[in-house]
């Protein structure tokens, strides 16, 4: 029995197999110390957008504006058979409906000029904007021709223009429109909103003048009209093309402007070296939705376009496709160490190969915490020199020499560069990565060529 516990011993130590059974099942479980790894940076990435939005809607959301629109009620009428019981008699009741047309504007320019500023709570920051936005445009007398409905049973009196807009607490001013020089006040008004179609973070809120003057809809030349908004908000400014011909400037101080939605601004020299000046132009031809809709407003969020000034923060984005790479790194290091013992005939006991992995997971959460405080380049310098550093030093110890922990080291060095080359690259990580691999591949067969593999 004795002997048998002593043949077993031995085969541990000195086969080649049984090292390879107890590297493979180290690598094994040190996956669950990087799936934490992965779930912190997860947690920690929540909890940077949930402070985001939290100083966002204090201050104020993004800004959609969708308007201004003319609203006009109209009567239809439908017929109703009934019968009597009495006197099997049947007659034709008229029922009458009251109808909403909305008719967009003919011409909508509107010019913005917007300064964010950077608000910060703790690590976290954010990008949030004061703007003056003038719209300006005009209106074509309303036709109803196209539903087959007269003059007598549209309800000139009771028309009223309306805006919606994702953001009413960020409003500054009293908002009123200047419609062929009379003013309407504009005041909120409730609208029970469809979650399936208005998502809540981008619900649309009406504002609503009272009943126009009917003079400023009879006349048959266009109706100029002119609305001053001052409006905090956040993220981003975009609005919704609904003028026949719709022009857009945005002006601003913010240097790294990315301009978002269907459509892209015209200028060539938008980007200045003190912000950026943009210019935007859509054609009713551009867009495929109608200048007139009757019954239904329809939701046109998804034509919106404008500017997004949030601040980009990928390091969490970036420490986690770093962290998808942890595998790969413990299983290379382990196999230089396991080639180093093989060649040399070192003995390295599985504690130590533990002790080796474990440093190699701790690179992922140096990397995690530092590039909350730094980016991520200074972050990943940081955090690997730390790792390489105490990895070759424990090497030194344990190998007795100089030459293999320098050669790890030149090894790590030139794996943590190769990911961080790979997660700089968007288009073209796929093809670097396989080149990479291929290569790495080809040396370590070339370094294990000569191994007995059947002790």
């Amino acid at each position: 029995m004795e002997t048998q516990k002593n043949k077993i011993g031995n085969w541990l130590k000195t086969s080649i197999t049984a090292r390879m059974l107890m590297v493979g099942i180290l690598i094994i479980i040190l996956i669950i110390p990087l799936s934490y790894i992965q779930s912190l940076i997860k947690e920690r990435s929540l909890r940077q957008e949930s402070v985001v939005n939290e100083i966002n809607q204090k201050w104020g959301n993004e800004v959609v504006i969708y308007g201004p629109i003319l609203k006009i009620p109209y009567k239809t009428y439908t017929k109703k058979l009934l019968s009597s019981n009495e006197t099997k008699k049947v007659t034709k009741e008229t029922i009458e409906h009251i109808n909403y047309a909305y008719f967009f504007p003919e011409e909508l320019y509107i010019k913005s000029e917007i300064n964010p500023e950077v608000k910060q709570r703790g690590i976290y920051k954010t990008s949030v904007y004061k703007s003056s936005i003038k719209i300006s445009g005009s209106y074509h007398k309303p036709d109803f021709t196209s539903i087959e409905t007269s003059d007598k049973d549209v309800l000139w009196e009771k028309a009223t223009i309306i805006i919606k807009t994702t953001n009413l607490k960020g409003i500054n001013n009293q908002v009123e429109i200047n419609l062929n020089n009379h003013n309407y006040n504009f005041v909120p008004k409730y609208e029970p909103q469809d979650i399936n179609v208005y998502p809540k973070q981008l619900g649309l809120h009406k504002l609503e003048t009272n009943y126009l003057k009917t003079e400023d809809l009879f006349s048959e030349i266009k109706q100029s009209f002119s609305i001053n908004l001052n409006i905090s908000g956040s993220k981003q400014f975009t609005i919704i093309p609904i003028g026949k011909e719709t022009d857009l400037n945005v002006t601003s101080n913010w240097k790294t402007a990315n301009f978002i939605g269907e459509f892209l601004p015209l200028n060539s020299d938008k980007i200045t070296e003190n912000g950026f000046n943009a210019t935007w132009k859509v054609l009713h031809i551009n867009r495929p939705f109608s200048q007139e809709y009757f019954k239904i407003l329809p939701n046109l969020n998804e034509y919106a376009f404008g500017v997004n000034f949030m601040i980009p923060v990928d390091e969490y984005q970036k420490s986690e496709r770093s962290a998808k790479y942890g595998f790969l790194v413990i299983a290379l290091t382990f196999l230089v160490f396991f080639l180093i013992q093989s060649i040399s005939k070192i003995p390295i006991h599985p504690f130590q190969y533990l002790m080796i992995g474990l440093a190699l997971t701790m690179f992922y959460t140096l990397l995690i915490s530092i590039s909350e405080h730094s980016n991520f380049l200074k972050a990943y310098l940081i955090a690997g020199i730390s790792v390489i550093t105490l990895i070759v030093l424990y090497s030194k110890s344990i190998l007795k020499t100089f030459k293999f922990p320098l050669f790890i080291g030149v090894s790590l060095i030139a794996l943590y560069t190769f990911i961080y080359v790979i997660i700089q690259l968007e288009n073209y990580a796929l093809i670097v990565g396989s080149i990479g691999l291929f290569a790495i591949l080809a040396i370590i067969m070339y370094a294990s060529r000569k191994i007995d593999w059947n002790l």
